[in-house]
Formats: structure tokens, C-alpha cells, sequence
């Protein structure tokens, strides 16, 4: 075991397979003690009846590490609320989350039902923050209590969520929120000794075999050495960062900016609102393309 989290307590969410279960294996590895969380369903989110969290911690105890299994919701307050509570109790606190678990159920968004709109939606982005909610109070509470800890939250976005990909517009915008969710807790949560990152990791894993030729594709561990130091009392001062991963590239996300701007002085009237728009398109960066189109 290397010992750069030596001593520290992670939840990994979704660790059961591809990237989180890579991610829980490399925290393990450098010395964290992890709760591997897994909910057991397949691709589009429909329960499996499987335990892959426990093949992951039988990984990590024969590796010499520490880890417990969870089978919690997360996008359940209630359940994501007793998984932050066995971390606490199981190893005497929490030091690191990082929310990975999430599906997709792609489709063109005029062929999108409502059922497939909030589940996607649930799992990934009220997935981040039931748990988030449940650690920072956590933390508020150690930090008012004189024990503030070097707390790190590492989130999951996409490229699909920056840029925008074609067929995905539900996963696309969850994980812009994801992005969004980022920048606000790292902001109010700083306070307490943490930070909250996220990442838009690139990887060949189910959800993105089937979908399109991902030969060329990253391995689930190219993204988890990233989230190894972000999860480390070494980061503390990144923070509000989304950071793209592809294999050995490392790419800082700058999101939305304030570019080219007009100040009137007065309320626009619309007919010059598209002579001033337009050049004000002209003197802006073109867009990143979406993925797709």
C-alpha cells in the first residue's frame, strides 16, 4: 500500500463496476480505508440482484486494505444518509466522497419518456446530492466542533455534460448540473476545510461499449490516479475544478465565462437586439462542438 491517504475514510458510489470500482481499488490502494457502494442494477438502472461491491472489497482485503460494502440508493436522502453513517462508525469518520454511481437511458429527446427523464435524471444528479448533503453537514459539524477535517468531494461529470452530446440530452443534463452542483459546493463548503471537484472522466466501461467504437478508449484506472490526489490532504488548494480525463491527458474545463458584452444604458428594444447579438457572436470563441453532431 502507498500512503498518500494513509489514514483517510472514502465512499466511492457505483464502485461495484468499471470506473468506481477502479477508483475504490486505487484509494485502497495508496491507504484509504473505503466503503465500496453499489445499488446492484444493470446498465439502465433495473436491479440485478448481484453484490458486485462485495467482489470489490474481497479485492481490496486481499490486498491488505480496509473496506465494507454498501448497498445503498444513493439518490435515496434516507439511504444515502446510513451510508455516510456507516463510514463514520465503521472507521471513525469521513474524510472523502466521491460520487461516481449513474446509467443511462440514451435516446433523441423527442423520443425521451418521463419515466426515463427522471430516472436518469435522479440517480446521477440527486445521487450527488443526497450524499453531499448528508458529508457536509457532517463536516459542518466537525468543523464547528474544533475537528475540522481535510474533507475532499470529487463529483462525476462528462464531456456530455459540457459540451453536449447527440441522443444523450437527459444524461447530458444531469451532468451539466453535476458541474453546476460543483461550483456552488465548493464555494459554501470551503468554510468547513473542504473541497469539491469534479471530474469528466473518458473511459471504455458499459456505458459507453454498444453506444459507439470504443476501441481506443481509456481504462476505468487511467482516471483514478486524478482522484486519488484530489482525494488527498495534498489538493487543498483546487478547488470548484472540473478537470476532463482521457487516458494520459489531463485537460482543465474553463465552463462558462462572461465574454463580449453590450451595455446599452437603457432597456433594448427587440429589433436591435439582433444586430448588437450577432456581433457580439462574431467577436466570441466558437463553441465547442457536441459530441455526436
Amino acid at each position: 500500500m502507498v500512503g498518500l491517504l494513509e489514514g483517510r475514510v472514502a465512499i466511492v458510489t457505483g464502485a461495484g463496476r468499471g470506473i468506481g470500482r477502479a477508483h475504490a481499488l486505487e484509494l485502497a490502494r495508496h491507504g484509504a480505508r473505503v466503503v465500496v457502494n453499489d445499488f446492484g442494477v444493470s446498465l439502465a438502472g433495473e436491479g440485478t440482484g448481484e453484490s458486485p461491491a462485495e467482489q470489490v472489497v474481497a479485492e481490496i482485503r486481499e490486498a491488505g486494505g480496509e473496506a465494507v460494502a454498501n448497498g445503498a440508493d444513493v439518490a435515496d436522502f434516507a439511504q444515502a444518509e446510513a451510508m455516510v453513517q456507516q463510514a463514520i462508525e465503521t472507521f471513525g469518520g469521513l474524510d472523502v466522497l466521491v460520487n461516481n454511481a449513474g446509467f443511462v437511458r440514451d435516446r433523441m429527446l423527442v423520443n425521451t419518456s418521463e419515466e426515463e427523464w427522471d430516472a436518469v435524471v435522479r440517480v446521477h444528479l440527486k445521487g450527488h446530492f443526497a450524499p453531499l448533503r448528508h458529508a457536509g453537514a457532517y463536516w459542518r459539524a466537525e468543523s464547528k466542533a474544533g475537528r475540522e477535517r481535510a474533507a475532499r468531494v470529487v463529483n462525476t461529470s462528462s464531456g456530455a455534460g459540457l459540451q453536449g452530446s447527440v441522443g444523450q440530452a437527459t444524461y447530458s443534463a444531469a451532468k451539466a448540473g453535476i458541474a453546476g452542483l460543483t461550483l456552488v459546493a465548493a464555494q459554501e463548503m470551503g468554510r468547513y476545510g473542504v473541497t469539491v471537484n469534479a471530474i469528466a472522466p473518458v473511459a471504455r466501461t458499459r456505458m459507453t461499449e454498444g453506444a459507439f467504437d470504443t476501441s481506443a478508449m481509456a481504462l476505468p484506472e487511467d482516471n483514478s490516479p486524478i482522484v486519488a490526489w484530489l482525494a488527498s490532504a495534498e489538493s487543498a488548494d483546487v478547488t470548484g475544478r472540473v478537470i476532463e480525463i482521457d487516458g494520459g491527458t489531463v485537460t482543465l474545463e474553463t465552463g462558462w465565462r462572461h465574454g463580449p458584452a453590450r451595455d446599452l444604458g437603457r432597456r433594448w428594444e427587440a429589433a436591435e437586439v439582433g444586430p448588437a447579438l450577432r456581433e457580439l457572436i462574431t467577436e466570441a470563441p466558437d463553441p465547442e462542438p457536441v459530441y455526436g453532431a
